[in-house]
């Protein structure tokens, strides 16, 4: 049956000053290229060799390889006492391959693998019960280890190796070592920007100081600010503001709405405004909301500065919505402001006249200059809707008599069609030609302008 083997006090010891040295001790970080060590070593040997622990030493030479990989030629010797007392010397050649896991700045863990060759005393022509194997075999050696670097160049190795013997008892050893090892034709790993990443690997070596960058040494910029995370000071800030050199957004007019999504940078203080930083108006009075003190204006109402519509003539009637504007004070109006007392006539109102200068000479189409007048004639229509009307036309003298009959009265008829598109009933209106009046002031072209007015009295209400 195979043993194996069994760790003697003092291997027990070397093991735990092994574990705790483990913590990796800073130094500048380097590119390594040959590495030259020689420890103390201890080997605790299998039971069936009848060989007590032994102590000796190592001296390795080894070559660290792209990929974190490395080869290593070691050479071990160890001193143990026979069972029959006497101290024989075990020494033993490998070659083998290790894997390095870097830790701190220079520091790493390792594991090894390798094959070599242990040599024993020489074996005599007669066997001696207690002396021990003899003679050469060949060995697999496994371990691991760690180098703590105490300086650039110079590192604490410690390991423990188990070597398989392979002769026809196939036994295994155990062997701790301590020791230092130097670093030759060791140079240092530049990083230019400061980013934690060598100038080798860094895809972007121009990144600022502070930023917080990817394997690539690239910056990251989580809010698509153009500032890489880790200097930016508002990492949340939405797509498309305009920020500073910190990452963070403006906001010039202080609506809560940042530079660069704001597509209105001068609302008024106080005014609210909808997602786009515009503000609103819900009365649609052109004032703001949040400035707008009168929210709830009727649409049409002419309103002040702090969006209030103005009643001159106090009738409860919003200016601008207020058809009859100089109401008397008192007087029970319409929903349009104008008084609702027994009639027009009984009021005073009236009559109108249509200017001259509305119709064009020899012409009954109404000008823009004759709305004013009929707009407000429809408005007491409507305000008193008992009130009847009648329509007087008049010619140019400009023609014959039966000519200017006939001018006037399409003149009044122009005016009655325009009053009923507008809503007027056709029983409160009544239209004639009084033909011409005589001579009164001139147009540019010398027709008389007096005598191309219309006249509108009440005849009824």
């Amino acid at each position: 049956m195979r043993e194996m083997p069994t760790l003697r006090p003092r291997g027990l010891a070397l093991l735990a000053v092994l574990v705790l040295l483990t913590a990796p001790l800073q130094a500048q970080r380097r590119q390594y290229l040959l590495e030259l060590g020689a420890a103390g070593a201890a080997t605790s040997f299998a039971s069936v060799t009848d060989l007590d622990a032994g102590l000796g030493g190592a001296l390795r030479l080894g070559f660290w390889l792209p990929m974190n990989l490395g080869v290593e030629l070691e050479g071990l010797t160890s001193s143990p006492k026979t069972a029959a007392g006497s101290t024989i010397s075990v020494r033993t050649g490998t070659a083998s391959l290790l894997y390095n896991l870097r830790i701190g700045e220079s520091s790493s863990l390792f594991l090894k693998g390798g094959l070599g060759s242990t040599q024993y005393p020489t074996c005599s022509s007669t066997s001696v019960p207690g002396s021990g194997p003899c003679g050469s075999a060949s060995s697999t050696v496994f371990g691991g280890g760690f180098r703590a670097a105490v300086s650039s160049i110079v590192m604490i190795r410690g390991e423990v190796d188990l070597q398989r013997i392979n002769d026809t008892t196939s036994f295994s050893n155990l062997v701790g070592s301590l020791g230092l090892v130097v670093m030759l034709a060791s140079r240092p790993l530049i990083d230019t920007d400061q980013d934690g990443v060598f100038d080798r690997q860094d895809k972007c070596p121009g990144t600022p100081v502070g930023a917080i960058v990817n394997k690539k040494g690239c910056p990251s910029d989580t809010d698509g600010d153009g500032v890489p995370d880790g200097l930016d000071r508002c990492p949340d800030t939405p797509s498309g503001a305009t920020v500073d050199s910190a990452g963070c957004p403006s906001d010039t007019d202080k609506d809560g709405i940042v530079d660069g999504v704001d597509q209105c940078t001068d609302t008024a203080a106080g005014a609210q405004v909808d997602a786009t930083g515009c503000p609103t108006d819900s009365d649609a009075d052109g004032v703001s909301d949040g400035l707008d003190r009168c929210p709830d204006t009727p649409a049409g109402a002419t309103v002040d500065a702090l969006g209030c519509p103005g009643d001159a003539d106090n009738d409860k009637v919003p200016d601008g919505l207020d058809q009859c504007p100089n109401t008397p004070a008192g007087a029970t109006v319409s929903t349009i402001g104008c008084p609702m007392a027994a009639g027009a006539a009984a009021r005073g109102i009236g009559p109108w006249t249509v200017p001259g200068t509305a119709f064009a000479p020899m012409s009954s189409t109404i000008g823009a200059s004759a709305l004013p007048v009929l707009d407000s004639v429809v408005a007491i229509l409507r305000a008193y809707p008992g009130t009847k009307l009648e329509i007087i036309g008049h010619a140019d003298e400009a023609s014959t008599q039966a000519a200017d009959m006939q001018l006037s009265v399409e003149r009044a008829d122009a005016v009655r069609n325009y009053l009923l598109r507008s809503g007027v009933l056709p029983d409160q209106l009544q239209a004639s030609g009084a033909g011409a009046i005589g001579a009164g002031p001139a147009d540019p072209t010398g027709a008389s302008t007096q005598n191309r007015r219309t006249d509108i009295r009440i005849v009824g209400s």
